[in-house]
């Protein structure tokens, strides 16, 4: 309990300070600019910094009171193994696969270098993104995977947690929206835009600064994933199961079982060339 109410103290503390810091800011236009052109950029001024705001105390939660720079020092590398299931195309049945996820971390997500390791029961294969594209492996041999599948895995990296904990690396917006209470659950809503324009709509929980949800749209279709079961691991927040909605059907759920970070991980397991 005492732990939870530092971590609101700090949180109110940050949001008073800005709050002091937008008014002083704004105050100063006041007189040059006429009344609708004033109200316009406080109202955006004070958008953007309420979400920064927001994406601040998030990282300060999922750090363990340490900040960026203690969850870049933890989560050089990352080894993820867990389950997924996933709905197949009919939509009456379900393929599990166990996986595994590796990451080697870059200066921001456009450097990132992801493999993704998934077995089912009649294939396996692995899913790379390098930074530069994305490509499949089976069997050591390169393929281009098919292009619902190499969306999929690229809305995982961008429409994911790590869009809101690195926003600041990766250049995008954070805009508040609006404060929003679903299922008795108060949350603040903000919106983070990438430089791709790519959107991700993130529910963070006002009592524990968590990201419970996030929306995004994908080829004209609308996601909302939820994320469950928040533990620390090498004193960062993890959310160890998550589940995908699309157009409010179920198509995804991923249970970690394990994850670890700071091991080394060889630069070859990310290399592979275009067929």
């Amino acid at each position: 309990m005492r732990f939870k109410t530092f971590l609101l103290s700090i949180a109110l503390f940050l949001a008073c300070s800005v709050f002091v810091y937008a008014q002083n800011e704004t105050g100063t236009t006041e007189n040059k600019t006429d009344k609708k052109e004033t109200e316009a950029k406080v109202s955006l001024s004070k958008a953007e910094t309420d979400g920064i705001n927001i994406a601040e105390s998030s990282i300060l939660v999922y750090s363990g009171l340490r900040g960026r720079q203690a969850i870049d020092q933890v989560r050089k590398t990352t080894v993820e193994i867990g389950e997924l299931i996933i709905a197949n195309p009919d939509g009456k049945t379900t393929s599990k696969a166990s996986y595994e996820r590796k990451v080697l971390r870059g200066d921001s997500l456009g450097e990132e270098k992801i493999r993704l390791d998934q077995k089912f029961p009649n294939a396996e294969y692995a899913l790379v993104y390098n930074g530069d594209k994305i490509f499949g492996l089976f069997n050591n041999a390169v393929f281009s995977p098919r292009e619902d599948a190499s969306k999929s895995f690229q809305d995982l990296i961008w429409h994911g947690l790590e869009a809101l904990l690195r926003y600041r690396e990766n250049g995008s917006k954070v805009l508040f929206e609006k404060e929003d209470k679903i299922m008795n659950v108060d949350f603040y809503v903000v919106n983070v835009i990438d430089k791709e324009d790519r959107k991700t709509t993130f529910y963070v929980s006002k009592k524990y600064l968590r990201v419970m949800m996030l929306e995004y749209e994908s080829d004209g279709k609308k996601y909302r994933r939820k994320y469950y079961d928040h533990n620390y691991a090498q004193g960062t927040l993890v959310p160890y199961r998550s589940v995908l909605w699309a157009d409010d059907k179920q198509v995804e759920e991923r249970t970690i079982a394990t994850i670890t970070f700071g091991q080394t991980l060889s630069e070859g397991l990310f290399k592979g060339a275009t067929p």
